[in-house]
């Protein structure tokens, strides 16, 4: 099938070289978001797909918006047979889902109906999840609520970060999303209709979200700092400046909640609501990370200075 594939940042590069190595299908033009400012020096760059694309001499469409004529009349030239989607960023128009005859087929992070939205694997990690997966679905007007061509589940683990899963889910669901647009050819697989039931959204974290509450048990703790690793990043305060926080490790004892201990060479530990964590790396306001028993030693820590 002749494809257009929509994907903006690098969790959608693994379906992208897969299309791209398929036998079966031609990529004819990549759609991704616009080039933009990125890093400290906010320098501006190009999304990770249009540079793959670009790698490739395949076509990029930038628009500003999908909703821009330019772009429609040139989809509509293009004549996709079909639109495969991964992480575009940004909603499409009606006009642009009626171009290609079968549809634009979204890969999607979760067992859907379970985390519609942009932050699917940050909340299966969030919320304690033991397996999540990928979905691929037609993408109708509504927020990931099309009918539903395949899945696949893969295990969260205990230690799992929110980009170590999406590592793992971005690799497998490549492959799924081949074998859909295969099966789509083929005339061999019919989209299913999501059920009712086990609907859950899954919302952007914003920087808010993601502020540790000390009083929550170290379970949760341990869970936000996983589910927000590498972004939005974890944070708290100490001496009322933001101390951003990589993962921990729960650990043994009590302390109160916040409060502080260095224990020789294992580590820095601080209390939660119930149970205590071992601090993974830390980075303080204009640092870079470090490990946290570098940073205890390098401020001195008193008896009074406590986390949050």
């Amino acid at each position: 099938m002749r494809l257009v594939f929509a994907g903006t940042p690098q969790v959608a590069l693994p379906a992208l070289r897969a299309l791209l190595d398929s036998s079966r299908h031609e990529v004819v033009a990549v759609l991704t978001r616009p080039d933009a400012p990125a890093g400290r020096g906010r320098r501006v760059t190009a999304s990770p797909v249009a540079e793959l694309a670009a790698a490739a001499g395949v076509e990029r469409l930038q628009p500003a918006r999908p909703a821009e004529p330019a772009f429609l009349d040139r989809l509509r030239e293009l004549a996709p047979d079909c639109c495969p989607v991964v992480a575009y960023g940004a909603l499409l128009p009606r006009a642009a889902l009626d171009v290609p005859r079968h549809g634009w087929v979204n890969l999607h992070f979760s067992l859907l109906p379970a985390w519609r939205g942009a932050a699917p694997v940050q909340h299966a990690i969030l919320h304690g999840d033991e397996v999540t997966g990928a979905s691929t679905f037609r993408i109708e007007e509504g927020l990931d609520t099309g009918p539903v061509y395949g899945v696949l589940t893969e295990t969260v683990r205990s230690t799992d970060t929110a980009g170590d899963l999406l590592g793992r889910l971005a690799e497998a669901g490549a492959r799924l999303l081949v074998a859909t647009l295969d099966g789509i050819e083929d005339g061999e697989l019919v989209a299913m209709p999501q059920p009712a039931d086990g609907v859950s959204l899954a919302p952007k974290l914003s920087t808010a979200d993601v502020r540790v509450d000390w009083s929550q048990p170290a379970m949760a703790v341990d869970r936000l700092l996983r589910a927000a690793t590498p972004a939005p990043g974890a944070w708290t305060t100490f001496r009322d400046r933001r101390l951003k926080l990589g993962p921990a490790r729960p650990a043994a004892g009590e302390l109160s909640s916040g409060q502080l201990e260095v224990r020789g060479h294992d580590g820095v530990v601080v209390g939660t609501g119930r149970g205590v964590v071992t601090l993974g790396d830390v980075q303080p306001e204009g640092k870079g990370a470090m490990p946290a028993l570098d940073w205890a030693r390098g401020v001195r820590l008193g008896a009074d200075d406590r986390l949050g």
